[in-house]
């Protein structure tokens, strides 16, 4: 039977790191987490040792692990055909029923990730406008592309300069695309409108996580959603929601509809192709008929909206329509968190665990929450790594973000047993640990 660690060997041979994406190597392990199958709330590693899964594909596992309902999808795609790079009346239907859940959605389109369907929505957002500067917010994640993985996550160390030179998030970006990118704090809106008054007439877009999962799951501070929609709608700036990952995490109709802000335009993803890979963008008709072929704006792809995740897509709408769908993630929400906030009170640590709906975050080093992405910094990463380390040793799978404050969450197949297992474990490694954590 071949370990993590010859697997990694093996792997590095033909694969940079060892990987196909960079967050999959788990620091906490040292190697990947290789795995050899999966069902409902659980993971097995190669080595066949069993997890309770609490990454569930990063968001992308709401149902699940081979839930029936995708698994009968999976089937009808193969009697069809694995039909590629044609409509179907499935593509209207899927397009139709999340124009009914979302807010904002006037008109949809279907990518595979959930950095294509930013891209593809930026260039759009900008031919609208006619402007090409976008404000960002701190701490808020829209994807790997050269349009926007610029000011958004500076290092501590780089971060006094970032709203001066956005900071460029990878090597191999050209320095001069940060000219079109205007950082802002979170949740403040006096600095929003600041960067509205000194750079209106040039910015195509306000782009924003309406839950910010990607930094601690911080959440806008009241009447904060509202005043950016009225500041941008004045300025004549498009609102652009970024639900790749608060999609479908506590209602149908994403953080727009739980927080009552509707945006011009918004991206989803992540969970809506039921652990298959499908994203969209959505909006305002006259911002999404920009796209050929009925305007000038170009969005193709081979791949773009194939049949099999269409099929799951409608396979996952269907699953969330029941009444029992999100009546159990409420449950497993609250068994959770009242179980996380008793052990955090009952050996007083110095941590929190802000979440909304089935994904949330554990962030070291506050008693409070967070307000933007500079109140994160506290966080200790090397002994989160400790904590993941802890759990995965007892049985229960974190990941990895290097150690960062990111999310974690749980699926529609876990079980209130499931979770209670979870807190035994996290309460375990917490006591251990309680002696850092304060």
């Amino acid at each position: 039977m071949p370990t993590l660690k010859s697997q990694y060997r093996k792997a590095r041979q033909v694969l940079p790191g060892g990987v196909n994406s960079s967050v999959r190597l788990n620091r906490a392990l040292g190697v990947p987490f290789y795995v050899s199958r999966a069902r409902g709330s659980r993971v097995w590693s190669i080595e066949d040792r069993e997890f309770i899964d609490l990454c569930c594909a990063h968001g992308a596992g709401l149902l699940g692990h081979a839930h029936p309902a995708v698994t009968r999808a999976l089937r009808e795609a193969a009697k069809i055909g694995y039909v590629n790079s044609f409509e179907t009346e499935y593509h209207e239907e899927l397009a139709r029923q999340l124009c009914d859940c979302i807010p904002c959605a006037d008109r949809i389109r279907f990518c595979s990730s959930g950095s294509e369907a930013t891209l593809h929505l930026i260039r759009a957002c900008r031919a609208f406008t006619g402007r090409d500067k976008i404000i960002r917010v701190e701490g808020h994640f829209h994807g790997y592309h050269e349009l926007i993985y610029i000011g958004g996550h500076p290092p501590a160390a780089a971060f006094a300069q970032n709203r001066a030179h956005p900071y460029l998030e990878s090597p191999g970006m050209p320095a001069a695309l940060a000219d079109f990118i205007i950082p802002v704090p979170f949740n403040d809106v006096d600095a929003m409108a600041r960067a509205i008054a000194a750079h209106g007439p040039e910015v195509a877009m306000v782009i924003l996580e309406p839950i910010n999962y990607n930094s601690g799951c911080i959440k806008p501070q009241p009447g904060y959603l509202e005043a950016v929609r009225q500041l941008t709608r004045e300025a004549g700036i498009v609102l652009f929601f970024d639900e790749i990952q608060s999609s479908f995490k506590q209602s149908p109709a994403g953080a727009q509809g739980d927080l009552g802000v509707t945006p011009d335009v918004a991206t989803i993803g992540k969970a809506i192709g039921g652990g298959l890979p499908l994203s969209a963008f959505c909006g305002r008709a006259d911002i999404m008929d920009l796209f050929q072929p009925v305007g000038p704006v170009q969005h193709s792809g081979t791949f773009n909206a194939h049949l099999i995740p269409v099929l799951t897509g409608l396979a996952f709408l269907a699953e969330v329509a029941k009444p029992s769908f999100y009546a159990h993630l409420r449950k497993l929400e609250h068994a959770f968190h009242s179980g996380v906030d008793r052990i955090i009170q009952q050996h007083d640590l110095g941590m929190i665990v802000p979440h909304h709906g089935a994904r949330f975050n554990i962030l070291l080093g506050r008693r409070t929450p967070a307000a933007r992405y500079e109140d994160t910094f506290c966080h200790d990463r090397a002994l989160m790594l400790k904590i993941i380390k802890g759990c995965y040793d007892r049985g229960v799978y974190f990941h990895d973000y290097g150690g960062g404050p990111a999310h974690h969450g749980y699926s529609v197949q876990h079980t209130l047993a499931d979770i209670h297992r979870v807190l035994e474990v996290l309460e375990a490694v917490l006591k251990k640990l309680r002696r850092q954590l304060r």
